[in-house]
């Protein structure tokens, strides 16, 4: 499954192409709660049809209302872009299902330009990093091939905005516990590739949409070229696979490394891989393990909720306290028994 920024785009530009009125809505400014992040994107046709969001789903119908003719609007303008603010007053706030305080400013562009959006998607497939910014005087686009993502807004009449290949994930082992978390992985929108040298493992492998990478895992990292939107977890339990890979994944910037094990298991791993393999304490600060979170979990596909939650949780930025995962909620349990 894409992530949604692509399948926006990606429906925007069918539609274009198709010959139909097209609406692209950006979150371009929150304050206070939101239900949306700055960024968000939805794509409306002039028929009604919506793929993507903005908000909770009472905004998405204001606009379906305000710009289409699905339910006898006056269907959509022409022309620049338009600023649109909703939750300024208290009533709007409840009216369209803000949270307390919430206020969202959208840009609205009618009838994006098809090639640039084509331009646009072609960069993205590539791999690429890509800064978009939307003159909303002219209208005009501009696309910046970057390294490092920008702050989204507007800014002086500019909206700024950075767009990005789907997030990737690479799991070493094709046990139980990778089906779970490779399903989960698919829902949210990454891309998914299992590397498992032992032949066994991958006869009995049941997820579709999975890419197989062969060879050993070291091999398969280097394969698969983590980048910032990408993370690697080994789940094989044999550190003779394990290791390979976290080894090779410590060298390149993927926003996530972790490998499955209890906490005698994992720090046994960072003893091993500093006495055998160069690395130290300070290289070793971006191995996640044990990984995930701690919720009691104990089947597999329990054990890939917390572990998938973690993960989303360092996509998005947010900090932690130690108290959650795994190693301090499994001691702080101990302690109050």
């Amino acid at each position: 499954m894409e992530s949604i920024d692509l399948l926006v785009l990606r429906s925007a530009c069918q539609w274009l192409a198709e010959g139909e009125r097209v609406l692209l809505a950006t979150v371009a400014g929150t304050w206070g709660s939101s239900p949306r992040p700055v960024g968000s994107m939805m794509a409306l046709r002039a028929d009604g049809r919506v793929v993507g969001s903005v908000s909770g789903g009472c905004i998405e119908d204001d606009l379906i209302v305000r710009y289409t003719c699905a339910h006898g609007g006056p269907g959509m303008p022409s022309g620049v872009p338009e600023v649109l603010r909703y939750g300024v007053s208290a009533d709007d706030a409840h009216r369209f299902g803000l949270p307390c305080g919430g206020t969202l400013e959208l840009v609205l562009e009618f009838d994006p330009d098809l090639a640039t959006l084509r331009y646009l998607l072609s960069q993205l497939d590539a791999g690429h990093l890509v800064q978009r910014q939307l003159d909303l005087r002219s209208g005009q686009v501009h696309l910046e091939v970057t390294d490092h993502p920008a702050l989204a807004g507007l800014q002086d009449h500019v909206m700024h905005s950075t767009l990005g290949p789907g997030y990737r994930l690479l799991l070493i082992g094709a046990g139980a516990l990778a089906e779970y978390l490779a399903t989960m992985a698919l829902f949210n929108g990454f891309k998914v590739a299992v590397c498992d040298p032992r032949a066994e493992y991958r006869a009995t492998w049941g997820v579709a949409g999975v890419e197989h990478l062969p060879g050993m895992p070291d091999d398969a990292v280097r394969a698969f070229g983590p980048d910032q939107r990408s993370a690697v977890i080994a789940l094989s339990h044999d550190p003779r696979l394990d290791d390979l890979a976290l080894l090779e994944a410590l060298q390149g910037p993927a926003f996530y490394i972790g490998a499955i094990g209890s906490r005698r298991n994992s720090q046994s791993r960072r003893e091993r891989l500093i006495e055998h393999f160069g690395q130290t304490q300070a290289s070793l600060q971006r191995l996640h393990g044990p990984i995930g979170l701690y919720i009691g979990s104990k089947t597999p596909a329990e054990i890939a909720v917390s572990v998938m939650a973690e993960l989303l949780a360092e996509k998005n930025s947010v900090r932690l306290p130690g108290s959650v995962r795994v190693a301090e909620g499994k001691h702080v349990m101990e302690c109050s028994a």
